[in-house]
């Protein structure tokens, strides 16, 4: 499938018009509901598929944050074979005690994978308590980018933030299948 192609079914699948209440706190009319392409097997795959090429050559751990980059991070690990880790939004404080549980990730070079990226916030609070813990982080990968505000707060944050997909990447190809309709 191509990456076109893959846009449009992601769009076909997950978007949503509204009101809708972002993480970040702000109000949109128009969302992508994440749970729809991650839930569905041949949507997952594909998206794995091409985030395998964003991959950084020395990455050592891919690791997923709560709760949407779980199921990204876990097809991406089946496809390329890098040890995966799942990133709690908090610490737990029972069992283990661990933010990330799976792989170690101390002094190991690790790439965040979220799904979709508003403001950045939560990338950057997530990254921030993982460096803490000993990770060596510069990268994040994300499905889509919503806001292109997020690169310069990733970037302040040194980050280099690599999105499959633009919000309007993704409208745009379905506008282009539909003007083809037409």
């Amino acid at each position: 499938m191509t990456r076109e192609e893959l846009a449009k079914q992601i769009y076909a699948c997950a978007y949503l018009t509204g009101e809708f209440e972002l993480r970040s706190g702000g109000i949109s009319h128009e969302y992508f509901d994440k749970y729809m392409f991650e839930s569905n097997p041949k949507l997952l795959l594909e998206i794995a598929n091409h985030m395998q090429y964003l991959i950084p050559e020395n990455t050592k751990i891919i690791a997923g944050l709560e709760m949407g980059g779980i199921p990204i991070v876990t097809a991406l690990s089946l496809k390329t074979n890098i040890p995966a880790a799942f990133v709690r939004k908090k610490q737990k404080k029972y069992g283990t005690c661990r933010l990330a549980e799976g792989t170690d990730i101390t002094e190991e070079k690790v790439l965040v994978i979220e799904d979709i990226i508003t403001s950045g916030v939560q990338v950057i609070d997530s990254v921030r308590e993982l460096r803490k813990q000993g990770a060596i982080i510069d990268t994040v990968l994300c499905v889509i980018l919503r806001d292109q505000k997020a690169i310069k707060v990733l970037v302040d944050e040194g980050l280099f933030l690599k999105p499959l997909f633009t919000m309007d990447f993704v409208k745009q190809q379905s506008n282009n299948l539909i003007k083809r309709l037409i």
